[in-house]
Order: structure tokens, then C-alpha cells, then sequence
């Protein structure tokens, strides 16, 4: 697939894409009801030449969804990865050990499985949700996720309504959402009129089954 979008200008030309370290580099902000934020800009060093790679090596699909009494197609492009051993790239499965590494999470809250979604232009988006998993337990649950490509923000607002806090994320940007968050607050990456490029997220859980899961 070939796609043009507006390079990085701290990317080096033609470098490889790594990871930097995580200690002393994460911002957490609190948010209400024991939910939390951490992040972590500019986690992928390089990152339109992964950016490039995801593009080329996974097979993306055109999902759909059943809405009230029709079937809508989804407005983005999609792939799930259950296990670090099926991922498209060996950067991704580094990225999996780094955050399991710096989060020491209890076994339930182990990243194991990514979640791919292609955002091509500014129409394609994902609504408000909390990812389903998150309403279904007590548990504190964690989603990470890294970004490549051109910036697209995630909205972050509590359940039921109040402040709308955005993040604009791109060109190997991470975000952890932790605590209570998929419980008691939403997300979305909602669709603008403005001129954007195509962005790629790739989201790190734990492992829950696809249908449970939510698309970032």
C-alpha cells in the first residue's frame, strides 16, 4: 500500500525506528474516581519508518458493526494480534516487554495482546466508549498506546458528561490509560474537518477476547 503523509521533522532520514526509555521520561496525570494517565512523548524514536512498515506488513480489513436494525461499516481499518509471537513487527513485541518492564502489572493486567487501527483521514474515527472489557470487571485494567504517523487527538471526558481533556497524539507518541479509566471515563478520536495525515495506533492489553476490546 503506498500512502503519502508529512514526516516527522525530529525523525532522522532513513533511520530506523527504536523505542527510548520509559524511566523518568512518564507524566501521569490524575484524573477522578481513581482513574489515571501516563505520557510518554516521542516513545518511538523514528517512527515513521515504522510507521511505513505497519503499512506494508499487516493485513488491514474494513470492519463493520451491527447499529439499531443495520449493519455500518466501521470507520477505519483494523487488525488484532493475540499473542507478542503473531505481531506484524519485532518493534511491537519490544514494545510489550519495555511495558511490561516498567509497569510490573499483576498477572491480569500483563500486556499480551495489540490492537492495530488506520486512521487514513480525518472521516475515519472512533466514538465515545470506554473499552467494554473495563464495564464488565471491578478490577483496574491498563491500555497502552502508541501512535505513529500524523497527529490525531484522543478526547478523554468522565462518563455521563464534564471536562473534555485532549491529547494530541502522533509520530510515536505513547499514552497509558490506567486505574478505574475505562470504567468511569470515555475516550474517542473524533472526526475533523482540518487537513490531517493518516495515523496508525497500535494498543497494548492484556488478554481480553476481541469482542470485549475497544479501538483507539
Amino acid at each position: 500500500m503506498t500512502i503519502a503523509f508529512q514526516n516527522s521533522l525530529f525523525d532522522v532520514p532513513g533511520a530506523t525506528a527504536t523505542l527510548e526509555p520509559l524511566a523518568g521520561t512518564v507524566r501521569r496525570i490524575i484524573l477522578q474516581d481513581g482513574a489515571w494517565l501516563d505520557l510518554r512523548p516521542a516513545w518511538v524514536a523514528n517512527s515513521d519508518e515504522l510507521f511505513e512498515r505497519l503499512v506494508d506488513r499487516v493485513t488491514w480489513k474494513a470492519d463493520s458493526r451491527q447499529m439499531y436494525d443495520r449493519v455500518v461499516a466501521v470507520p477505519r481499518l483494523v487488525s488484532w494480534f493475540g499473542s507478542p509471537q503473531s505481531f506484524p513487527d519485532p518493534l511491537l513485541r519490544e514494545a510489550v516487554i519495555a511495558l511490561n518492564d516498567y509497569y510490573d502489572a499483576p498477572r491480569e493486567q500483563v500486556f499480551e495482546t495489540a490492537g492495530l487501527c488506520f486512521y487514513r483521514t480525518g472521516d475515519d474515527s472512533v466514538a465515545w466508549h470506554g473499552d467494554r472489557v473495563g464495564r464488565a470487571i471491578e478490577r483496574d485494567t491498563m491500555v497502552a498506546i502508541a501512535s505513529v504517523g500524523a497527529e490525531r487527538t484522543l478526547s478523554v471526558r468522565p462518563r455521563g458528561g464534564g471536562e473534555v481533556q485532549r491529547f494530541p497524539l502522533g509520530h510515536g507518541d505513547l499514552i497509558v490509560m490506567g486505574g478505574s479509566c475505562q470504567r468511569t471515563h470515555e475516550h474517542a478520536i473524533l472526526k475533523t474537518k482540518q487537513a490531517v495525515g493518516p495515523r496508525i495506533s497500535v494498543q497494548f492489553r492484556p488478554r481480553w477476547s476481541r469482542s470485549a476490546g475497544g479501538h483507539d
